[in-house]
C-alpha cells in the first residue's frame, strides 16, 4: 500500500504488489476464507447486503469484489430486474467471480478511480477490501460519489477486538496461525500481509469518521463475531 502512489509505508505493499498478490491467491482464496472464518464469512456478507437496504429492481456496486460473494448476495436482493456490478483490480479474482455468476457484470476497475457516473447506484459496498485501499479517504469518497443521494455505502471489515479473552485469541490466530497457514499454501507474503493490513486499519470509530468525511451521514456500525468483524453503513447526504 502506498500514500498517493508514493513509497510504501513500513509493513505494507505497493498497489501493484497487492494486485499481483491477489491474482496469485485467487485459486484458493475462497477455501482460505472458509478455513479462517469457519465458514462464517458468508453470513457476514449477507448481513452487509441487508444493510445496503436494496429493493427488487435496485442497483448496486460492489467494490473490491474479489471472487464475488458479496455481489452475489446483493443480486439476490435486487432480483433479475436489478443491476449489480462487481469491480476489482485483480483480473484473476474477477475470473473466479465470473465462474460463480456469469449472469452478473464483473468489471476491472480501481476503487480509487471508479469508472462510473456520479449518483448512479442505490448502494455501494466493500467486503474485506477497504483495508487494501492505498488511500482510504479517496476510496470512500469514490464509493460515495457513485451512490445516489439517500443511497447507502456499506463497509464490511475485520477489526481488532479490545478485550480479553477474545483479544488474546485474535492475536494468536492472526499473528501466528494465519501466517503458518500461508506458509503451507506457499504464500507467506499474502498471509503475513493480512494481519498487518488489519492492524493498521482504523478502529470502528475511525472508520466512521472517514465515512463522514466522505460525505455520509447517519453512520452506524455493528460489531459481530465477538468484536472481530465490523459492519458500517452510512447514507449519502
Amino acid at each position: 500500500m502506498t500514500e498517493s502512489g508514493g513509497t510504501p509505508r513500513s509493513g505494507t505493499l505497493s498497489e501493484p504488489q497487492v494486485r499481483a498478490m491477489f491474482d496469485r491467491i485467487a485459486g484458493f482464496y475462497d477455501v482460505m476464507n472458509t478455513v479462517m472464518t469457519a465458514g462464517l464469512h458468508h453470513r457476514w456478507r449477507a448481513r452487509a447486503a441487508d444493510l445496503a437496504d436494496l429493493r427488487p429492481g435496485g442497483s448496486a456496486l460492489d467494490v473490491a469484489c474479489g471472487t464475488g460473494d458479496l455481489a452475489i448476495e446483493l443480486a439476490r436482493r435486487v432480483g433479475r430486474e436489478g443491476e449489480v456490478i462487481g469491480s476489482d483490480f485483480a483480473q484473476e479474482m474477477l475470473e473466479r467471480a465470473r465462474d460463480k455468476a456469469p449472469e452478473l457484470e464483473w468489471e476491472l476497475g480501481n476503487a480509487l478511480d471508479l469508472p462510473y457516473a456520479s449518483n448512479r447506484f442505490e448502494a455501494a459496498t466493500v467486503g474485506f477490501g477497504a483495508r487494501n485501499f492505498s488511500d482510504l479517504d479517496r476510496g470512500l469518497s469514490e464509493m460515495t460519489r457513485v451512490v445516489k443521494v439517500g443511497g447507502r455505502v456499506v463497509v464490511l471489515e475485520i477489526t481488532t477486538p479490545r478485550k480479553p479473552p477474545l483479544s488474546t485469541f485474535y492475536s494468536l490466530w492472526f499473528d501466528r496461525v494465519v501466517p503458518l497457514i500461508g506458509r503451507l499454501t506457499g504464500e507467506d507474503e499474502a498471509y503475513t500481509y493480512l494481519p498487518s493490513s488489519v492492524k493498521r486499519f482504523p478502529a470502528p470509530e475511525g472508520l466512521a469518521a472517514a465515512m463522514q468525511r466522505a460525505g455520509l451521514r447517519d453512520i452506524r456500525w455493528v460489531l459481530t463475531a465477538g468484536g472481530i468483524i465490523a459492519l458500517h453503513v452510512g447514507t449519502k447526504r
